[in-house]
């Protein structure tokens, strides 16, 4: 069985007995064995370090020290925010996801444990330009066609590729290969460099040096990540599939209803116009601080306004999601519709988190549905 160990060093601001609750919930849940020590000194974090640990480091500099170290395969979590720590070589630094974090961070650490065989293919100097390609245990007549993975997470930076490892796994079980796609975020990079990315990160593909069948992509992504997909869809990136799982399709409307505490206004750096009867200074003070309007931001990004997108798409949305994203999912396969586009709309029961877990009934689903597609 596989094993993960988890490190709490000392000064870490969260209750023991907590960390010990959302570890052995984890523990269960992705059968693995594992256990929780709680470290006094940098020396006996240290000592007890080995590939995949789970670590909260916590405040003291001299544990800090560690992180940018090449110690091999582990994973640090910060439970605050913590943007611009560099990890090791082979290490991966998450943050800002407070206690739940831990839990990511040991799912993480167990795909490690199982799927050593990815491989990290980088498409830019940038620490977060990478993608990774897995292939089908089974070895096949022919190439795999290929799904690839754009995560959400509102376009922030304290969100990235490992909430997609869960489906690389599943998606591999079924014979396809997948290329998970990691890319700056605008929060830290700025809206231009994300879209870049995507687009590159999408053409590496072709480059990756593996046998697979570019002519059966598709294209799927969650939240924030299926906006980003479904542009790269307008864009004309080439793909057999386009899939939004719990997408962020309406920016205006997602704009106006404050979607993620004024998310997408953050993300494309100003709202999308001033109100009637309000200057741009004043509505652009009521979405957050954010600057001017970016009308031509919108036109561009927004898929809903990109209609029609000219390949066929899947849109998966569970009914227990934010009311505003089932809305606007019916709302933009309506549309997608009218507008001549080949679109099949998926609702079933599950949660906004459920479209991206592989035991629940909307994941297999569309799973069922992008290999069928495939």
């Amino acid at each position: 069985m596989d094993e993960v160990l988890v490190v709490v060093g000392p000064g870490v601001v969260a209750d023991a007995a907590l960390i010990g609750e959302v570890a052995e919930r984890e523990f269960a849940a992705l059968g693995v064995a594992g256990s929780v020590v709680h470290a006094r000194d940098a020396a006996r974090v240290a000592a007890l370090l080995r590939p995949c640990a789970v670590v909260l480091p916590g405040p003291e500099p001299a544990v800090r020290e560690l992180i940018g170290r090449p110690l091999g395969p582990l994973v640090w979590v910060d439970v605050e925010r913590a943007d611009g720590v560099e990890a090791g070589e082979e290490a991966t630094h998450l943050h800002g996801r407070g206690v739940a974090g831990l839990a990511w961070g040991i799912r993480h650490a167990a795909h490690r444990l199982r799927h050593p065989g990815r491989r990290r293919v980088p498409y830019g100097p940038h620490r977060d330009q990478w993608g990774e390609l897995y292939l089908p245990a089974a070895p096949a007549a022919a190439p795999p066609p290929v799904v690839a993975l754009v995560h959400g997470g509102y376009w922030r930076s304290i969100w990235a590729a490992d909430l997609m490892e869960a489906l690389c796994a599943d998606l591999t079980a079924r014979g396809l290969a997948v290329w998970n796609l990691e890319y700056r975020r605008p929060d830290l990079h700025g809206w231009p460099a994300t879209c870049e990315d995507v687009a590159a990160g999408l053409a590496a593909l072709a480059g990756c040096g593996e046998p697979v069948d570019l002519g059966r992509l598709a294209v799927a992504g969650h939240s924030a990540g299926a906006q980003l997909a479904l542009r790269a869809a307008a864009d004309g990136a080439p793909m057999a599939l386009a899939v939004s799982l719990a997408g962020v399709l309406d920016l205006v409307e997602a704009t106006e209803r404050w979607v993620s505490a004024g998310a997408v206004a953050a993300a494309l750096g100003g709202p999308h116009e001033a109100r009637p009867g309000r200057s741009a200074a004043a509505h652009a003070a009521a979405l957050g601080g954010v600057r001017a309007p970016r009308p031509e931001r919108y036109a561009a990004a927004s898929p809903l306004l990109r209609l029609p997108l000219g390949v066929p798409q899947l849109v998966v949305q569970g009914t227990a999601d934010d009311l505003d994203l089932l809305d606007v999912g019916r709302r933009y396969a309506r549309a997608a519709l009218r507008a001549g586009d080949e679109v099949t709309y998926l609702e079933m029961p599950g949660d906004h988190f459920d479209v991206i877990t592989p035991r629940t009934p909307i994941w297999r689903a569309a799973a069922e549905a992008v290999t069928a597609a495939l």
